[in-house]
């Protein structure tokens, strides 16, 4: 298991390490946790539960998940190691009856294959609005202290080349592109957490993030960073199916954790904030080309039909980070400012 790796290890105490989240305020707290499983929550968990041991926090973790065996594969040297950690069976839809008191909610479940945003829309809209109504309506039940919901850059659109992105500019989606399931019900459900923050003062806050990748990331996940990483593995060649020509920033792991810690516990209830390493900016032309030439391998081109493949169309995201950076949050430069540093961590666990 990747837990068990010296990079997780180093992770989970950079995390503790991270003196701009006000860590005292989660002594005795329970959290609620949809995602868990996922790549960023299971992170979340783990990061979680680290600190809770190393500072004494006494933090408990109620877990929602689908499958109770994969949990318990997943999380069983945490569940060996602490005792805070609880699962809840059962899906966002429906949710069950929850008896104990929560403090804080990190809403991050959520459809993430981008084919699946094709071929299965309607349940990507059902899931992500009706999920997240549900959660909400649990956050107003416990009067929870803090909640955050993990939303997207695609709620962007089509930026310009060159532009910088703030969280005050939403771009236009045609609800007729099929694809914009995701982005529009991502739009949607955050108009909904502002909602619930204005008609019942619910405290609601939103991180915007970037594509995230890192150590955890499953051998099988189709998003373009994964398959980077198995080429590198098998040391064959990365060939592209479009000209690659989409441009973003990229975010580690570990600095997507303090950034839901950080806006959870210090950010401004209704508000959005951008998450991103912004030193990773590049096209993905320029991030197979770093990846090959760092790893002795070669990129080609198999160019087919982006629409049916379920991809975008060509992005230039280029997300400012500033407001979150006001809040004392920042990246760990020395670990990941480099697109091939992440690459080599995610590659040496790679599952």
């Amino acid at each position: 298991m990747w837990i068990d790796t010296p990079i997780f290890r180093e992770d989970m105490e950079a995390i503790c390490e991270a003196d701009f989240i006000p860590w005292e305020k989660l002594k005795d707290k329970t959290f609620f946790i949809t995602g868990g499983t996922g790549l960023i929550g299971s992170t979340l968990i783990s990061a979680l539960l680290y600190v809770s041991q190393k500072k004494k926090l006494n933090i408990k973790i109620l877990a929602l998940v689908r499958d109770l065996q994969k949990a318990k594969e997943k999380f069983a040297k945490q569940l060996c190691e602490t005792e805070g950690l609880f699962f809840v069976v059962g899906n966002v839809e429906t949710l069950p009856t929850i008896n104990e008191g929560i403090d804080y909610i990190i809403h991050g479940a959520s459809q993430t294959a981008s084919k699946a945003f094709v071929e299965q829309p309607v349940e990507t809209i059902l899931t992500s609005v009706y999920g997240t109504n549900k959660v909400l309506d649990l956050a107003r039940e416990k009067q929870v202290q803090g909640f955050v919901y993990l939303s997207s850059m695609e709620v962007y659109g089509y930026p310009e080349k060159g532009h910088k992105v703030t969280e005050d500019e939403i771009g236009a989606l045609s609800p007729l592109e099929i694809r914009n399931s995701y982005p529009i019900s991502k739009i949607l459900c955050e108009n909904l957490c502002c909602a619930y923050t204005k008609e019942y003062s619910l405290p609601t806050t939103i991180l915007r993030l970037t594509q995230t990748f890192g150590p955890g990331v499953q051998k099988g996940d189709q998003r373009i960073f994964a398959e980077f990483g198995r080429c590198i593995i098998e040391k064959r060649d990365i060939i592209l199916k479009t000209k690659g020509e989409t441009e973003r920033s990229y975010l580690y792991t570990a600095d997507a954790v303090t950034a839901i810690l950080c806006i959870l516990l210090k950010g401004r209830p209704g508000w959005a904030y951008n998450a991103a390493n912004e030193k990773t900016y590049c096209s993905i032309t320029q991030m197979a080309q770093i990846v090959a030439e760092q790893n002795g391998i070669q990129v080609c081109y198999d160019l087919q039909d982006e629409s049916l493949c379920g991809y975008t169309q060509t992005l230039y995201m280029n997300l400012n980070v500033q407001m979150l950076k006001k809040l004392g949050w920042e990246y760990r430069e020395k670990r990941n400012a480099a697109l091939y540093e992440m690459y080599r961590r995610m590659t040496d666990t790679l599952m």
